[in-house]
């Protein structure tokens, strides 16, 4: 599996750092099979941090090798208990099993709205959960562990005319 992240620099080292912000599925080293997803991500970090460039780091990964080693939860598609973890994690409220690999859905800005409104008890689940199929979401894989982070292997970068 070839899977990327965005940032205004390299990332040729993954590590697992303090984060202060409540993401989907709570802290870890984000990554996507998404090209474009990476890319927009890349965009913002460097507008929010005003230096660097945006790019691309790719990584390959044994997926069959890392998910038999590691904890994993999978969400193939969003459900409510996908969206239950999200809202648990982007509210700071989450107190349940700590997985070394998460895969599923990104709660992208495109859906920012729906899950602030959510949270606000302005819908309910199945509301919620309608008014996000209908969007194109897509998967990231995170890593909450060294162990997890040790299967990754760094390709290179894409940057510019590359991406």
């Amino acid at each position: 599996m070839i899977l990327y992240h965005g940032s205004n620099v390299p990332v040729e080292k993954p590590q697992l750092v303090k984060q202060t912000r409540f993401l989907d599925f709570g802290p870890g080293f984000y990554t996507t099979e998404n090209q474009t997803q990476a890319i927009s991500f890349a965009e913002k970090v460097y507008h929010r941090r005003r230096e660097g460039s945006p790019i691309i780091s790719v990584y390959e990964i044994d997926e069959t090798a890392a998910f038999s080693a590691c904890s994993l939860l999978r969400f193939d598609h969003p459900d409510e208990e996908w969206l239950d973890f999200v809202h648990g994690h982007r509210t700071g409220i989450y107190k349940g099993t700590v997985y070394e690999l998460i895969y599923g859905a990104v709660a992208n800005d495109d859906v920012y709205q729906t899950f602030a409104l959510f949270a606000a008890g302005a819908l309910d689940k199945q509301d919620a959960l309608k008014r996000l199929k209908v969007k194109k979401l897509y998967n990231q894989l995170v890593f909450t562990s060294e162990q997890a982070l040790s299967f990754l292997n760094f390709k290179g970068v894409l940057e510019g005319d590359d991406q």
